[in-house]
């Protein structure tokens, strides 16, 4: 069963009003909405948000007046409520990444560990596979995508022996993830690289692919950015990430729309906002760590996933 990532801190973090009107923007199987669901009252209401056609029947099974459910990416949030003739909603959750159903079904092409297609598209209808993308980018563009999405060390590398299996292999080359994931093992190895602790050497090329091949961190600017607009004072905007970057742009993100960073007059000290801030910052949840809890972290996650979970909270004003 799919457990839900840091679920109670959460829906705890979205201060949840009976009467409130509130969006999912990533459904996944619904862990997070049905704990959402279950503090609103008849009066409350819950849009659930998923690209992926699997986790929208999943949705689209639920009977609950109070809830509905979109295939849409959550980038298209002003169409969707604007559909519905809501201006304003109490809250915005962003559960970012890909989800552990899509990790674990092989034929989804996300992960190393069982072999499957080289697909890794979150929406298995629309756009190129990340194989096809593979098969007609430059070396230069797979190189730039590896180091930039997966801060991988070895991306060059990586890149020359992707074009070299490209050109020996012709139209038979990268069909599977198992194929790919021992490509990059070999360049790792043949680097003198070593694996980093519980990680597959593939961990980084495979996370920079599906990153790039779904727009993650296009779609994560969009909706932060239309989540704040829609959201009434007192809102609250939740985010959990799994990496550095995704967790980088919404730290920024925040504290921007919070007035950090903002100029001060160099007489009185006093902060000199160009723009009003739209935000208050309200704390984070870090990773979990096995040594004792220092503050703000979880010494035992609950769910395995947790362990590399970030989650940042932001009240609009």
């Amino acid at each position: 069963m799919h457990r839900p990532v840091l679920l109670d801190a959460a829906i705890e973090a979205l201060a949840i009003r009976p009467a409130g009107r509130y969006v999912d923007c990533t459904f996944g199987r619904g862990g997070h909405s049905a704990a959402i669901l279950a503090r609103l009252g008849p009066e409350g209401w819950l849009l659930g948000i998923d690209r992926d056609p699997e986790a929208v029947a999943a949705g689209r099974a639920w009977h609950d007046p109070r809830f509905a459910i979109e295939h849409a990416r959550f980038s298209g949030l002003d169409a969707l409520l604007d559909a519905r003739g809501v201006d304003r909603v109490d809250g915005v959750l962003l559960d970012l990444g890909v989800s552990s159903p899509q990790l674990d079904d092989a034929a989804r092409g996300f992960s190393f560990r069982g072999d499957g297609p080289l697909d890794m598209r979150m929406d298995p209808t629309h756009g190129p596979t990340a194989r096809e993308w593979l098969m007609g980018a430059t070396e230069a563009d797979i190189a730039k995508v590896v180091k930039d999405h997966g801060q991988e060390r070895f991306a060059v590398q990586i890149a020359k022996a992707i074009a070299a299996r490209r050109r020996d292999a012709g139209d038979q080359a990268l069909r599977t993830t198992g194929e790919l994931a021992a490509l990059v093992a070999g360049v790792v190895r043949r680097c003198g690289g070593r694996a980093e602790v519980g990680k597959d050497p593939a961990t980084r090329t495979f996370q920079a692919l599906r990153i790039h091949v779904n727009q993650e961190l296009e779609e994560l600017a969009l909706v932060l950015d239309r989540s704040v607009a829609r959201l009434a004072p007192g809102g609250r905007l939740v985010a959990i990430s799994f990496h550095s970057l995704e967790d980088r742009m919404v730290k920024q993100f925040m504290a921007r729309e919070a007035g950090r960073g903002a100029a001060r007059d160099p007489v009185t000290g006093a902060v000199r906002h160009e723009v009003p801030p739209r935000l208050r910052l309200v704390g984070r949840v870090l990773p979990a760590v096995a040594t004792a809890p220092a503050a703000g972290r979880r010494a035992r996650p609950d769910n395995p996933r947790e362990r590399s979970a970030v989650m940042r909270v932001a009240e609009r004003i």
